[in-house]
């Protein structure tokens, strides 16, 4: 029997009349068996595989068969915009069986949030921090609006598994099935991951159901896509080839960095290309008509970040286009995954490279997705600033918590080594109170974080302070303070938003606000960026991409041919097999290519620190030795300190705790220890450790 038979006669009856399908796709045949039974899933498929339907067809069966009652299934997302892109499918879904499905986050007013709240939808659709929010708000009723919860879908789960925001998703999600009081189903919605069990077991902790990974083969996926790697040396020149190429064709452009999607922006246009633009520093209008613009246009591009890899529907593409490289291969599949939908086209990406860091970086992704190698979806290690966080989110949530139930509400956070001294130390701090056994809210937790209603403690990530960019009273995104501290002198100070200039007019500090007009002078914004670090993988794939291996299936342009035959010639030491270099050159300085990544070369730094240079940066590829250091005395510490090197740990110092949220309701030993075991890699040291050693003199022309 095939899955759409076991489905509700109802929703047998919309599939065929109001989604025009003949068939379902193997995903979703695959995943109404056990989603039906109430099995925790993890339904993997690329984009626009029908991963969404896979999952709601079945659960829309359960609602009919089960009646259902109140809130039932809560559908999360990593952002908004996909939320806002999902809500009118699932609202035309679940219409089907006369249910309702509503938006809840920020950007929904107060007034429409307060009428769910009394009046709950079937589905809900949201992202973790507005759940947090919910949780935390004294406004909402808990057990009301979550008390017949039944199954939690949360889209993107690879999103949230690799950071912080995954452990803060899993202590939202077990303290929603305390309320509910039964257990709640988990189907998590995923692209290809490297180890999609792990993923499935750290998503559904300890649930007592039955648990799957739902991967069928996905037809056409054995076709070859087109991939191509080029070296176009600025954004300028990237901008004159994709004028030039694929014209009359619809084209998503990803770029590094906000700043690259606006400056590329503007030499599109330059170019005459019709060109929108998306990323987070715009307002949720402006990206929700750049996205509308570009679904309902031809021959024309939308630049953005990552924020449309994850799934947001902008209609069909014709080419997906990388500036520069993308820092996994799990989000080039991604990237690429948004072509080839329609029948008869081809999946495809072509990466224009500007600097040559990049065209190695790209270079060695390709390598690795020939190899057929995709990153495994790990947790950051010790969460325990997460954990700090949710035992103040709950106290807030509760208002009175008895300290035996404390750990029930948390579930895998529960076991988290060191759990029990972040309660302790919370207490001694007076950030939580414990009068008698009974657990509440301290005076030190309102005074670090209960400005606006404590909204700090609802994200796990910390967001760069940002002014709000007005045009009249249209609200067009925001800014860092880094594109308004300086100005040419005398000159009028411009920035770029949304691919276009504005002259600033007037700067509101204290209200962080930023007034702005058109203008036709050339404007430059910029952001502060994450810094990207480099896996063993990745680290050592750099290595094989200079000893001469070229990915298999990508066809390199004669400019990335030529400029891969310079990193090559700049790095001739490297040679195919399992070695390190220690590189001398004329002006004395020693490099140690490790090309073992950054975490490794952080515990090999700190444990053979007396051969390595402090003045220098920890890198990804390599470690800076002191003068005169060769590899014969590189390799005698190296044996001596076999296993020491593997305990070495990375200092940390204060601004690094800094950049950890939470780091003050955590005693500080923890703090560090948590950013150390989160530099551990021990392959990596391994591999190092263990790699033949060989010496060099570029000073004295060896190669």
């Amino acid at each position: 029997m095939s899955g759409f038979a076991d489905l509700h006669p109802a929703v047998q009856y919309h599939v065929v009349n109001s989604l025009g399908w003949s068939s379902l796709r193997p995903l979703q045949e695959a995943a109404v068996s056990p989603v039906l039974a109430g099995e925790d899933a993890l339904l993997l498929a690329p984009t626009a595989g029908g991963k969404t339907e896979a999952a709601m067809l079945p659960l829309l069966s359960r609602m009919a068969a089960g009646g259902w009652r109140g809130l039932s299934v809560l559908y999360v997302c990593p952002l908004r915009a996909l939320v806002n892109n999902l809500e009118p499918r699932l609202s035309a879904m679940t219409a089907w069986l006369g249910r309702r499905a509503t938006v809840w986050h920020g950007d929904v007013p107060d007034s429409v949030r307060q009428r769910i709240a009394k009046d709950p939808p079937d589905v809900l659709l949201t992202t973790p921090e507005s759940l947090e929010a919910m949780l935390m708000s004294a406004r909402v009723d808990h057990q009301w609006l979550f008390g017949d919860l039944r199954t939690i879908v949360v889209d993107e789960l690879h999103a949230f598994g690799g950071d912080d925001r995954g452990w803060h998703l899993l202590g939202v999600l077990s303290r929603l099935t305390r309320l509910a009081s039964r257990a709640v189903q988990r189907v998590g919605l995923s692209a290809t991951v490297g180890n999609p069990e792990v993923l499935l077991d750290w998503f559904a902790g300890d649930s007592p159901a039955a648990r799957r990974v739902v991967n069928p083969p996905v037809a056409g996926s054995d076709a070859v896509p087109e991939v191509e790697l080029d070296y176009v040396g600025s954004v300028q020149n990237a901008a004159h080839v994709i004028a030039r190429l694929h014209q009359g064709e619809k084209r998503l452009v990803f770029c590094d960095s906000r700043t690259q999607v606006e400056d590329l922006a503007v030499a599109l246009r330059y170019n005459g290309v019709q060109t929108f633009v998306s990323h987070s520093s715009l307002s949720a209008a402006e990206r929700r008509q750049s996205e509308a613009g570009f679904a309902a246009a031809s021959n024309c591009a939308i630049v953005a970040t990552s924020t449309l890899e994850l799934g947001v529907d902008i209609g069909d593409l014709d080419r997906v286009i990388q500036i520069d490289a993308p820092s996994t291969v799990a989000a080039f599949l991604q990237r690429m995954g948004r072509t080839g939908r329609r029948p008869g086209t081809t999946r495809n990406t072509l990466f224009l490279t500007t600097r040559q860091a990049s065209l190695w970086q790209a270079a060695s992704i390709l390598l690795l997705w020939s190899r057929g190698y995709v990153e495994p979806v790990r947790p950051p290690v010790l969460p325990l600033h997460i954990v700090a966080q949710q035992i103040l989110g709950l106290m807030l949530q509760e208002r009175q918590v008895v300290h035996h139930d404390l750990w029930d509400w948390l579930d895998g956070l529960a076991v988290v080594p060191g759990a029990d001294m972040v309660l302790a130390h919370l207490v001694a701090e007076g950030f939580v109170v414990d009068d008698g056994g009974l657990l509440s809210i301290g005076p030190r937790a309102e005074k670090e974080y209960g400005r606006r209603h404590f909204l700090e403690l609802t994200s796990a990530f910390t967001s760069e302070p940002m002014l709000q960019v007005l045009f009249g009273r249209q609200v067009l995104g925001s800014l860092s303070a880094l594109s308004l501290v300086t100005r040419p002198e005398g000159g009028p100070r411009l920035v770029l938003l949304g691919g276009r200039s504005w002259l600033v007019r007037h700067v509101d500090w204290r209200r962080r606000q930023v007034f702005v007009e058109a203008t036709d002078l050339r404007g430059r914004s910029r952001w502060n960026g994450g810094g990207r670090t480099m896996s063993h993988e990745l680290a050592w794939a750099h290595h094989d991409a200079v000893a001469g291996s070229s990915p298999d299936g990508v066809r390199l342009s004669r400019r990335a041919q030529d400029a891969l035959g310079e990193l090559r010639e700049d790095h001739a030491f490297v040679s195919a097999g399992d070695r390190t270099y220690v590189v001398s050159d004329s002006a004395g300085a020693v490099n140690w290519w490790t090309f073992a990544g950054f975490a490794a070369n952080s515990a090999l730094a700190q444990g053979l620190s007396d051969l390595v240079d402090d003045t220098a940066a920890v890198g990804d590829l390599r470690l800076r030795l002191r003068p005169h250091v060769r590899a014969a005395d590189l390799q005698s510490a190296l044996d001596e300190r076999r296993e020491a090197l593997l305990e070495a740990r990375p200092c940390v110092d204060n601004a690094a705790l800094d950049g950890l949220k939470f780091s003050a309701a955590l005693p500080p030993e923890l703090a560090r220890a948590t950013l150390a075991e989160r530099l551990k890699d021990l392959s990596g040291v391994r591999w190092a450790r263990e790699a033949l050693l060989r010496d060099v003199d570029v000073s004295a022309g060896h190669r």
